[in-house]
């Protein structure tokens, strides 16, 4: 297998409903992922999708009088519209009612089946439909999911089973010795814990409904709905079907999910692909729930708030950024009108649009507008020095912290330089530098280092704020693209050409009154 390729997933959405902030969450997370990969340089595969079946989904149709397909067919546009205004960029979107992925996961469970890894059996349990799994009594919270807070429906039927039960051992050796396998830290000891309790055999097919993908040596079985949803990772990319582009990509680097489902994608997922000898996906990261109120975002328990009523007021990019910089990824966070405005006003208005406009303000008033020549070495003062070393600084700490998927921290990082920018502003005094007629070329080293310091924050910005980016890269007059930035040839200092002409335009992000009302 190969390292070719940096392939991040999403979970694949089940299409009930319509999208809201959590699903939103994951998602952005994801595209501020791929796109800082991609502009580092590397090879990107992002895939998301929807998960089709399930008795949830089929009761969800028939609620509307409609057949399943039908049904999702009708909602999906609502997902793919919240997706375009979000800009998020995904390469590849699955459908688990397509013929390549049926296909496949037949063969999948087929190969299981002839390695014997599936049995005939009985199941009786505690089902909570919105979960799609079973649960124990003690797992129950008042008799309630502990997710949904329903009350479970009791299931007994004829299905096939998957030996789950001899991977315990296996599961536990791989957490050991690879650690990075499930992140954060704290979800993989929790996950390691239960594993010591003892795992049962996986119940993987269903025979009470016919929504699903049929088992392919029994048909009036169907396809349990989370072993049909996890072969999506695999069968996107050509497992079953073009060997060379599955191996190629595979494994993913990045499975990014909730917590909620991290059961599945750490212990189900990796027990199967051990069945079959396949590579383990390298991590899986399960952050925590964006909560209103206390309360997990939910269409279930009525907290489920569409993006699209905060994108009217925020716009794409305000959303993108405050997500990804007001919460510490990987745990729990509350989301409020009051703080997303807070944040929109302090880091976007303030910091980042209010720099851009004074700066592009000076070159024009003072400059006409035309970019000077850069600095030489020996015309640099200690000011100018430390803005270097704190943009230097700043995208190394934003690297790594890319790369330890601590999200909110590769935007403080990021920060960091945005105010040291602004800090530069007041200290050298371009106003003051300006009546000064024996201060000329100071004045123009200091709009000059200003002017590419905008250069750089397009080129951090842009894997969070992508629109952002694109408008600030314009206006300096730069050509091309901020999509065509590689980190590793363009992020340098004093690459702003000379005479290049630059625009003031409108303000990026225009104050917002605390009671702006979402349109």
């Amino acid at each position: 297998m190969s390292d070719e390729v940096f392939y991040l997933t999403t979970p694949i959405y089940y299409p009930n409903d319509d999208p809201h902030l959590g699903h939103a969450y994951t998602t952005v997370a994801a595209d501020f992922i791929c796109r800082f990969r991609r502009l580092q340089g590397r090879k990107v595969h992002f895939l998301t999708g929807t998960d089709e079946h399930g008795l949830k989904l089929a009761r969800a149709a028939e609620a509307k009088g409609m057949a399943p397909k039908q049904w999702v067919d009708h909602i999906l546009p609502k997902w793919t519209d919240v997706w375009t205004m979000l800009n998020i960029s995904y390469d590849d979107f699955i459908r688990t009612t397509e013929e390549r992925h049926e296909t496949s996961v037949q063969r999948f469970v087929q190969a299981l089946h002839d390695r014997g890894e599936i049995y005939l059996g009985t199941y009786e349990g505690l089902y909570c439909v919105a979960c799609e799994a079973y649960y124990t009594p003690e797992e129950l919270v008042e008799g309630k999911c502990p997710i949904h807070g329903t009350v479970p429906e009791r299931l007994e039927e004829e299905n096939y089973f998957f030996r789950l039960s001899n991977y315990a051992d296996r599961l536990l050796d791989m957490w050991e010795r690879e650690p990075w396998r499930v992140q954060p830290g704290s979800r993989r000891k929790e996950v390691m814990g239960k594993v010591r309790q003892g795992l049962q055999d996986l119940s993987m097919s269903r025979v009470s409904f016919e929504w699903g993908i049929p088992v392919p040596w029994d048909p009036k079985h169907v396809i349990y709905v989370w072993i049909d949803a996890l072969q999506n990772y695999i069968t996107a990319i050509g497992y079953g079907r073009n060997e060379g582009t599955f191996k190629r990509i595979w494994p993913a680097d990045v499975h990014l999910i909730g917590k909620d489902i991290l059961w599945f994608h750490s212990v189900i997922w990796p027990a199967m692909l051990m069945a079959l000898d396949l590579p383990q996906p390298k991590t899986v990261f399960a952050h925590g729930f964006l909560q209103v109120g206390g309360e997990k975002m939910s269409k279930t328990r009525l907290t489920g708030i569409a993006p699209q009523d905060l994108i009217s007021t925020f716009g794409a990019d305000g959303y993108r950024y405050y997500f990804m910089r007001e919460i510490n990824f990987g745990n729990d966070g509350e989301f409020s009108w009051e703080s997303m405005i807070a944040r929109y006003n302090s880091d976007l208005a303030n910091d980042f649009g209010n720099l851009v406009s004074r700066v592009l303000s000076m070159v024009t008033r003072y400059l006409d507008g035309v970019v000077p020549r850069p600095p030489e070495d020996h015309e640099l003062e200690d000011s100018d020095e430390a803005l270097m070393a704190v943009q230097g600084e700043a995208f190394i700490e934003m690297e790594k912290a890319i790369d330890d998927l601590r999200l909110d921290e590769a935007l403080k990082a990021c920060w960091r330089f945005v105010r040291k920018a602004n800090a530069y502003v007041e200290e050298v005094a371009p106003w003051a530098l300006a009546k000064d007629e024996t201060k000329g070329r100071r004045l123009k080293i200091v709009l000059y280092m200003l002017t590419d310091a905008l250069r750089l924050m397009a080129a951090m910005v842009a894997p969070i704020m992508p629109e952002t980016a694109e408008k600030l890269w314009r206006r300096l007059g730069l050509t091309g693209s901020t999509t065509e930035i590689n980190y590793g040839d363009d992020l340098f200092w004093r690459m702003t050409k000379e005479g290049t002409g630059v625009e003031t335009g409108t303000p990026l992000f225009p104050r917002l009154e605390e009671d702006s009302p979402a349109a």
